[in-house]
């Protein structure tokens, strides 16, 4: 892409770009971090009241250091993908303790929970750094400017190389933040708004007259199917709720109590169940009630207060279940 392109592109994000809370014309380090850590597979529209919440209870990197994890995996319940809530956690400390976050992408990577792409959105754009920035929005930009056809999997080297060789070393971290704009409001997975890109000039995939088939989509497998049982706990107008394993999927949240999931459904069948889909396969979770607490560590959570116990959405939408199970019951 010849420089002048580039210019068009950042003279375009300088008028149309998002208006974000997390942006500024002097980003915090902090609130880049969190912000990209919130939007890993999440949506902007999804993490904006979200961040705000995070900001203003925990407003810099040592108050979020010192919060109890409880209170941070609380609060992140509902976001989903909670291995990011416990490197969330475990890089406060790190970057509290050494009195702030590093300031290149190298060193930025060492960081619980900072990868490849974390490490070079907050190096290009808090710290100026020249670093390449590849996410989905701007790896369908790049393989569209140009014509690349094959799948974003198989050409996932050749993109980052492109996109290298586009990176400005002036305003890297506003080229970055160009590109992810342009990627997620006109160069769109379907319907692209090619008479508003200010790179239409550029394209290959839009001179093919075929812009929407760039890249290839990959192929879709089958994911597998699981079942769970959640067992409903309730004494004088509370439920019993445990934490899960630290290690694991919904590692360290709240929960409802229950063996681990497996291939085949309970043989006896429970009150309700809660369908939910995971990354990688999707579950059944069977609704069952019990009138005592299984062995090992819980609470007794007030039902009038269940929202305070920071419950993923599996768990939140079978209390929620269980609860609309008991109303019909009462009736």
């Amino acid at each position: 892409m010849p420089a002048s392109a580039a210019k068009r592109l950042l003279d375009h994000y300088d008028q149309h770009q998002r208006k974000l809370p997390w942006r500024s014309a002097s980003p915090e380090p902090y609130r880049v971090w969190l912000s990209e850590v919130m939007l890993q597979q999440t949506t902007v529209t999804t993490v904006i009241p979200r961040f705000r919440r995070f900001i203003a209870r925990w407003p810099t990197i040592e108050a979020l250091a010192s919060a109890p994890p409880e209170d941070v995996l609380s609060e992140w319940a509902g976001l989903g993908y909670y291995a990011r809530a416990r490197n969330l956690i475990a890089c406060a400390a790190q970057v509290a303790a050494r009195g702030g976050f590093p300031s290149s992408e190298a060193e930025l990577r060492t960081l619980p929970g900072i990868g490849a792409y974390t490490a070079a959105a907050i190096a290009a754009i808090a710290f100026r750094e020249q670093a390449t920035v590849v996410d989905t929005n701007v790896e369908r930009v790049v393989a569209r400017l140009y014509a690349i056809a094959a799948p974003i999997a198989e050409a996932r080297s050749e993109i980052r190389a492109l996109a290298t060789a586009l990176t400005p070393a002036e305003r890297p971290g506003d080229f970055a933040q160009a590109m992810m704009d342009l990627g997620a409001t006109i160069c769109r997975p379907r319907n692209p708004d090619c008479r508003a890109c200010p790179l239409a000039t550029d394209c290959g995939a839009l001179a093919s007259g075929h812009p929407e088939s760039f890249p290839a989509p990959k192929e879709k497998r089958a994911r597998p199917h699981r079942h769970g049982i959640a067992w409903w706990i309730e004494r004088d107008g509370a439920v019993w709720l445990v934490r899960r394993p630290e290690r694991g999927l919904l590692g360290a949240m709240a929960a409802l109590p229950g063996p681990d999931w497996c291939d085949q459904p309970p043989l006896t069948p429970g009150f309700a169940v809660v369908a939910h889909g995971f990354t990688h396969f999707t579950l059944d979770l069977h609704l069952a009630s019990r009138a005592s607490p299984p062995p090992g560590e819980g609470w007794w959570q007030p039902l009038d207060r269940l929202s305070d116990a920071g419950l993923p959405t599996l768990y939140r939408r079978a209390a929620e279940a269980a609860l609309a199970e008991r109303q019909i019951r009462a009736a």
